[in-house]
């Protein structure tokens, strides 16, 4: 088939449900109203508490829900079960279920002053659920850090030529937040300037590349030390200083490259060259339902993006009427994105290649992961416009700017979850620099093995778990206001189903790996604890429901 249709036909999906379901959650559920002073002005702080410039805004909302999420999880997919079963859940889930997510959980948190989930489920679904909530999702989130630590350590290793651009970006925005916000230059100028010094870093790259001169384990270990590192400096920083400024930068970089990996479909028209359908079972996945839905993960929806809609977006939010284009919006691009990943690999390079090819699908993903996969992919698309080798280039380095965003990003979210886990026992963790400590320490050993594959199944469970929980929270929240509640309620169901049944799914392969691969206690264990926590905090919310119910009743 086509791959330029296939992706036309999931673009003008998106497009229409923008206007049609995201304006029946605006006008039923949310009903945004800019009488309401934000938390952003009402708690403003000038660290965690500060307007953002709407389309800043969108650039950090946007570039910290995406990190490498919708490329890692939809080529996972294509590889186990095909290009078909994967679109096709991006297009319904990311619609149904993740944009309404993503929404809902940012104006709720904008209504309780800038709040995390977490904090909020106190007054939702009760103080129990709230503790088993809170320490479900501080775990969550270290799998968040470690699994996008490794997976970028492991992408700087793989393509030195990205090592200049992915560091240089950190000044370039740090400029770009102190031109536009102290000396109040517009934003349009620094945004042209920033672009161009990127544009001239990333060639700075291609032509001296950096590597450590030190065996595979050791460097590994030397990039996942420095991308820690970073994710806890940045994590401390005031937002405009470094978190606003380098996620819009990183939206830009984003755009231009999705729009280069369009343009060259269009002028190319591949065919995709991976099969529609693979089967009901992948012998390296386990079986479609539930592992295609974890595996897609931050394609469709994501548990994550609420952390960052609760901890950081809505902490930003001008005015109410901006969260459907930041919320709803961004979710929508977000599975544009995938989409356009599973073109890069689907149609980008070949199931079935000649020994030796460079476009060899399972050569690639097995010498440099689903980064790498995507870049290749990406350069064999842009191959009109640019040479494959800059091709790849961009295509690694405009993710790989996502995958930084999404690491302070998160370390932040840490922060936060932590302070108000521990902070009101132990005075200590509401210092920003200890609590942000905890996080990075607990994600370095988590990461130091540096197995992605076998960490993301995991990640990924724990992730949409996440979703659901919050799903549930937000059902019980709509309900106690007198809103419908059945947009987060049917898909809080099915999430909670099928996410429970990949945690079984991946507990057993752990312990009992099949022959040739060994048991991984650590993860097993991971999974059994995050199964019980999850349950907790399920069967917990029947009962809110109920009491949410019987009070507006």
């Amino acid at each position: 088939m086509n791959s330029l249709l296939v992706c036309a036909i999931v673009m003008v999906w998106l497009i229409i449900a923008y206007r049609w379901y995201g304006g029946v959650i605006d006008r039923r559920v949310v009903r945004p109203d800019d009488s309401r002073e934000p938390p952003s002005c009402t708690r403003f702080d000038g660290v965690d508490y500060c307007p953002g410039k709407p389309v800043v805004l969108f650039g950090h909302h946007f570039s910290s829900i995406a990190g490498a999420g919708p490329i890692i999880g939809p080529v996972a997919a294509v590889a186990a079960f095909g290009w078909g079963a994967s679109i096709l859940w991006i297009a319904l889930g990311v619609v149904f279920a993740g944009a309404v997510h993503d929404y809902v959980a940012l104006m709720v948190s904008v209504r309780h002053g800038g709040k995390s989930l977490p904090e909020i489920a106190r007054d939702v679904v009760g103080a129990r659920a709230r503790l088993l909530f809170m320490v479900f999702v501080w775990l969550s989130l270290i799998l968040v850090i470690a699994v996008f630590a490794v997976v970028a350590s492991k992408t700087l290793m793989t393509t030195p030529a990205i090592v200049i651009p992915t560091f240089a970006i950190i000044p370039i925005a740090a400029l770009f937040g102190w031109a536009t916000y102290k000396l109040k230059l517009p934003v349009s100028i620094g945004t042209v300037v920033s672009l161009a010094l990127l544009a001239g870093c990333i060639a700075l790259g291609y032509r001296f590349p950096l590597s450590f001169p030190l065996g595979e384990a050791a460097a590994f270990r030397a990039w996942f030390g420095i991308l820690i590192l970073y994710g806890f400096v940045a994590s401390i920083l005031p937002v405009w200083v470094l978190l606003q400024p380098r996620d819009y930068i990183s939206t830009w970089v984003l755009i231009i490259g999705v729009a280069l990996g369009f343009a060259g479909l269009a002028v190319s028209r591949p065919p995709m060259n991976a099969p529609f359908f693979t089967g009901w079972h992948s012998a390296t996945q386990g079986p479609l339902w539930p592992m295609l839905f974890i595996l897609i993960a931050c394609g469709a929806i994501s548990g994550f993006h609420s952390l960052v809609a609760g901890g950081t977006t809505s902490k930003q939010l001008s005015k109410e009427s901006d969260g459907k284009i930041i919320g709803f919006g961004a979710m929508l691009m977000e599975g544009a994105v995938a989409t356009l990943a599973i073109a890069c690999v689907s149609a980008g390079l070949l199931w079935v290649a000649p020994e030796g090819s460079a476009l060899s699908f399972s050569g690639v993903l097995e010498e440099g992961g689903p980064i790498k996969a995507f870049g290749v992919g990406y350069g064999s698309l842009t191959a009109p416009f640019l040479t494959a080798s800059i091709g790849t280039l961009v295509g690694i380095t405009m993710l790989k700017t996502f995958v930084m965003t999404t690491l302070d990003t998160t370390v932040r979210v840490t922060r936060f979850i932590t302070a108000e886990l521990f902070g009101p026992k132990l005075p200590i963790f509401r210092n920003r620099a200890v609590a942000s400590v905890l996080g990075v320490a607990a994600a370095y050993l988590v990461g130091s093995s540096g197995r992605w594959s076998v960490l993301w199944p995991v990640f990924a469970s724990a992730n949409q778990l996440v979703a659901a929980l919050t799903l549930i929270i937000l059902t019980a929240y709509l309900i106690g206001i007198k809103r419908p509640s059945g947009y987060t309620l049917y898909p809080a169901i099915f999430m909670l189903v099928t996410t429970m049944a990949a945690l079984v799914w991946n507990a057993v392969r752990f312990f009992f790996p099949p022959a040739g691969e060994s048991v991984n206690l650590i993860l097993g264990i991971a999974c059994v604890v995050l199964l019980v926590l999850g349950g907790l905090v399920a069967t917990e919310a029947p009962r809110s429901v109920r009491a949410a119910r019987a009070r507006v009743s």
